[in-house]
């Protein structure tokens, strides 16, 4: 991600076509707002001495239940900006190519908050920002080093899976992407994951029903 002010009204029509059109027939009513990234957030967590302007128009919609779906859908925004391309190309990748969603069976702050960590993260990976180590891609795992609810769950870890409900790949005037879905999992999930495969964990998460909806209440699934 380059510091180029991006100009063109396709680059405005994209985005508002995602947030306006696609999420709303996707997720039904997201809101009153996206709860964009702030300075502080990429500074303080982040420990960064510089960012760049357009990182913090980035951010994460609250979706609630609707008629057909009973969970809550966090869902970020920003990541499929095609901020580096002079011109649309719809069946090119657009931006990072992908949106990262958290779904929960209640209204949770912690998973807002985790959300927005994780938008960051990306973009601080795209960026360089972490020397040796690339976007966050499907099957990656990422160590929380803490409960994901901030308080007592046994989940602390996340996997990042292909989104089961929506899968599809979604197209923007600017492009296509996919939504990549977290998903929380224990530690010791985390390292059957590793020796198995993250795709195998995810399979015997579905059948326990421990995914792809994360209940920061349930217990580590596998055997003792």
């Amino acid at each position: 991600m380059g510091t180029n002010e991006r100009s063109g009204a396709w680059f405005e029509d994209a985005w508002e076509f995602r947030e306006e059109t696609l999420y709303c027939s996707l997720f039904g009513d997201v809101g009153p707002g996206i709860y964009a990234l702030d300075t502080e957030l990429f500074t303080t967590q982040f420990r960064q001495a510089s960012i760049d302007p357009r990182w913090v128009t980035h951010g994460v919609f609250e979706s609630h239940p609707t008629a057909t779906r009973r969970t809550w859908v966090y869902v970020s925004s920003g990541l499929s900006n095609a901020w580096d391309a002079d011109s649309p190309n719809p069946n090119d990748t657009s931006g990072l190519g992908c949106e990262f969603i958290l779904e929960c069976p209640s209204q949770s702050q912690w998973a807002l908050v985790l959300l927005r960590s994780m938008v960051a993260f990306q973009i601080l990976l795209a960026a360089g920002r972490f020397p040796g180590k690339g976007p966050l891609q499907t099957w990656d795992r990422v160590p929380l080093r803490a409960p994901i609810d901030g308080a007592s769950s046994a989940l602390d870890w996340l996997l990042l899976a292909p989104s089961s409900n929506f899968g599809e790949i979604q197209q923007l005037p600017s492009g296509q992407f996919i939504f990549l879905q977290f998903i929380g999992i224990t530690k010791r999930e985390a390292a059957y994951a590793r020796k198995n495969g993250s795709d195998t964990l995810l399979q015997l998460l579905r059948e326990r029903g421990a995914a792809p909806v994360t209940d920061p209440r349930r217990q580590e699934i596998l055997h003792h």
